[in-house]
């Protein structure tokens, strides 16, 4: 079984930068696509980026793409996503999720492996 741990979430104003770690134990997920994605009260949760299993196929959705980056460390079985330039309606929980085929989906449903979600609260 696959646990996969979110960390560094916070508060920071606009402009600011972030960067959250998604760890993963139970097995090694070198191999595994990681997303992340991120949610707001009342809405459904929406896909933010993902990296496929081999490292070099990334996916950002529009609204992020030339701010954030996403990245992994197969060494320490962690995937990182740098969060720059960040705005107000960045503001959410942001979830990781590992699938354990290669390929990048961007629904909820082609992931196995959920964290519990980490607050980024971004002020104006």
């Amino acid at each position: 079984q696959v646990r996969v741990v979110e960390s560094g979430g916070g508060l920071v104003q606009t402009g600011g930068s972030l960067r959250l770690s998604c760890a993963a134990s139970g097995r090694i997920i070198s191999s595994y696509a990681v997303g992340w994605f991120r949610q707001v009260p009342e809405k459904e949760r929406e896909f933010v980026t993902a990296i496929d299993g081999s490292g070099g196929g990334i996916y950002y959705t529009d609204s992020v793409k030339g701010r954030f980056t996403i990245s992994r460390d197969n060494a320490k079985n962690t995937v990182y996503l740098q969060m720059n330039s960040l705005k107000p309606e960045d503001t959410a929980v942001y979830y990781c999720a590992a699938r354990p085929w290669a390929n990048i989906v961007v629904n909820t449903q082609g992931y196995d492996y959920w964290g519990q979600g980490t607050q980024v609260t971004v002020s104006s």
